[in-house]
């Protein structure tokens, strides 16, 4: 793996052996979690269809700047590291964002542009008050359990599990992913929530390829398609995966529907 350093931002890279793409992707991961995600498989894929392949830790995670003040970062502030990114790369990136990626993505585009997009499980346009109200209802062990580590708490093993995954996973991966996983701002949740919620209409939109998963209990198949609505592209609802897709056993199954879409584009 080729690590790279943005100034004191952590970005990882996977370098094509043969590129045949000039535009490359850069990947802004969820809450909770950096740019180690995206590494697990994604960026190793993309790398081997040809695609110079990033992944950034936003400001307080992994490598990341700033680890002893993450509550102090905003949305407005992942967006800026985004930004940061962007422009210390040879050409604009296709960004892919998961989850609160997604979100930041969709900040991204209101003061700047991207040649195209793809939102991963994002948090909506419309923030996350309505996916907080439907775990309230379905699963309440686990809003509780999220709760509690918004609060300082440490996270049981099955919380993680059941948040992430669908299919089977190995024990010793989930250890893995359980001491990987830290903290998020309290700041940019209520930034998501309710305070810093994205301005379609401010937009100049890209292409956009908007995917979700059937078995995903934070953000369910009907997010998933209202921010496709919302952008007025049809949504993509992957089978037999849960939220952390590109973590899932079959991940390819979502790695797949990204690299031949991109295909369809002039990039």
């Amino acid at each position: 793996m080729n690590r790279s350093r943005f100034g004191d931002l952590e970005v990882l890279c996977r370098a094509p052996s043969v590129p045949s793409c000039e535009t490359p992707l850069l990947f802004v991961h969820g809450a909770y979690t950096g740019a180690w995600c995206w590494d697990e498989y994604f960026l190793k894929y993309f790398a081997s269809k040809g695609y110079s392949s990033y992944a950034v830790s936003l400001s307080g995670h992994g490598g990341s700047r700033g680890g002893a003040y993450l509550d102090s970062f905003s949305i407005a502030d992942y967006v800026d590291d985004v930004a940061e990114v962007v422009g210390k790369l040879p050409v604009a990136p296709v960004l892919i964002g998961h989850s609160m990626g997604g979100m930041v993505v969709q900040k991204y585009l209101e003061k700047h542009s991207a040649p195209a997009v793809v939102l991963i499980s994002s948090v909506p346009p419309q923030g996350l008050l309505g996916s907080a109200f439907g775990l309230a209802f379905s699963k309440p062990g686990l809003l509780g359990d999220l709760n509690r580590i918004m609060g300082g708490g440490q996270p049981q093993m099955e919380t993680l599990r059941h948040a992430l995954f669908h299919e089977a996973i190995e024990l010793e991966r989930l250890q893995r992913y359980y001491h990987l996983c830290q903290p998020e701002s309290h700041r940019a949740i209520w930034d998501m929530s309710l305070f810093d919620l994205p301005f379609v209409s401010r937009m100049q939109l890209p292409p956009m390829l908007v995917m979700g998963a059937q078995h995903d209990v934070l953000i369910p198949p009907e997010q998933v398609r209202m921010t496709a609505q919302r952008y007025g592209v049809d949504s993509l609802i992957l089978p037999g995966l849960g939220h952390g897709m590109m973590m899932e056993s079959d991940w390819q199954q979502a790695a797949d529907p990204i690299v031949a879409w991109l295909k369809t584009l002039d990039l």
